[in-house]
């Protein structure tokens, strides 16, 4: 494949979210070790399309807030994630920014809950460039260390895919289990944001589950459409 080309499939398949590329990546990353592609422009490519792509939808969330909110809220899987996301972008702020991207749907409903809550864009941005230029260090680096390491393209390519399969699989558990132990916490009262209207069940109203009187009021705040300004 021309090297040009390879670039360009790149972007293409980094900037969209949803398309998986891990495959890609680790094999350029052994295309990268045996001196065939540059490896830093590769992790600038691989880097600077995925963040392009999470501040798209970070503003087009930030701008479009009401017609996203109704349609992540449309879907009862997407609405459970949106709180979710949302109530620990409220408590634990820039560190969850990061460690969302590194979840299954994170990079996707990570961007999506920061523009509707309108949380700051330079910390945005910032939290963004950190999580994609991890991401593609990591992806990237696997076929490049794997081919260095076993000195066999295949067995890179297979290690690395490997390996990103369980760091996938490890955040769907680590997301899974902080769901479940959300729900069985038992609610602490009406609490601020339920009126008994909240499309949790009641969630929006849990103290400490979701991180408290700040969680609360930003769930009220998503439901009833009002921006949630983090300073």
């Amino acid at each position: 494949m021309d090297v040009l080309a390879l670039y360009g499939l790149l972007v293409l398949t980094t900037l969209p979210p949803l398309i998986p590329n891990s495959a890609l990546l680790v094999t350029t990353g052994v295309l990268a070790s045996r001196g065939e592609v540059f490896l830093p422009l590769v992790l600038l490519i691989v880097g600077g399309s995925a963040l392009l792509g999470d501040l798209l939808m970070y503003l087009a969330a930030r701008h479009f807030g009401e017609p996203v909110r109704a349609w992540l809220r449309r879907n009862p899987r997407r609405r459970s994630l949106l709180d979710w996301t949302s109530h620990r972008i409220q408590r634990y702020g820039l560190p969850f920014v990061i460690a969302v991207r590194f979840l299954p749907s994170g990079r996707i409903v990570g961007a999506l809950a920061s523009g509707v809550l309108r949380y700051p864009l330079r910390k945005y941005a910032l939290g963004a460039a950190v999580a994609e230029a991890t991401w593609a260090t990591y992806s990237v680096g696997l076929g490049y260390l794997g081919t260095a390491t076993t000195g066999r393209p295949l067995y890179a390519a297979g290690i690395g895919f490997g390996v990103s399969c369980a760091v996938a699989a490890v955040g769907a558990a680590i997301q899974w289990a902080a769901r479940r132990r959300a729900l069985r916490d038992p609610p602490e009262g009406g609490g601020e944001g339920g009126n008994g209207e909240s499309p949790e069940g009641g969630d929006s109203g849990r103290g400490e589950g979701w991180g408290g009187r700040a969680s609360s009021v930003a769930s009220a705040r998503l439901s009833v459409g009002a921006p949630t300004v983090q300073t």
